[in-house]
């Protein structure tokens, strides 16, 4: 089932990794969504200052919701919406660390949008659907409904 890395071999158990980049883009666009409304929620809390800084604001209040969710159950809301888990490079679920480090990498693919298209690139075209953080930490996303 797994390889030397402990994630599924992308062949021998292609359905860990089936339509996982197509469920991460629809992931991504429910945790937007989620996001965004936390956001605004959150700003009355800021004495409405946020509205100064709401870029910024929403980059905080993004990096908290997915390292947490994350951390929590190895994916945000989108992605356990979508069936779909990320797994380190030892096929076990993110811890805190591998979870703000996943938010940190994706942070800075939001900040530096060529490295986001990058990702999207990588997703489509490697066996295990991996983006640029998945490839830089081992990780990999995978279909939890593959896991039963």
């Amino acid at each position: 089932m797994t390889t030397a890395l402990g994630l599924p071999d992308p062949y021998r158990d292609a359905a860990f990794y089936e339509d996982t980049a197509i469920k991460r883009a629809l992931a991504w666009v429910v945790d937007v969504v989620l996001i965004t409304a936390l956001s605004v929620a959150l700003t009355p809390l800021t004495l409405f200052t946020s509205i100064f800084y709401f870029p910024l604001f929403y980059l905080c209040v993004g990096f908290a919701y997915r390292s947490a969710s994350i951390a929590k159950w190895s994916g945000t809301p989108g992605m356990r919406l979508m069936s779909v888990e990320l797994r380190d490079v030892n096929g076990e679920r993110f811890d805190i660390v591998n979870a703000a480090l996943h938010t940190a990498g994706y942070t800075a693919a939001v900040v530096f949008f060529p490295l986001q298209l990058m990702s999207g690139a990588l997703m489509i075209g490697t066996a295990r659907k991996q983006g640029l953080v998945d490839l830089v930490l081992g990780s990999a996303a995978i279909n939890r409904a593959a896991l039963a």
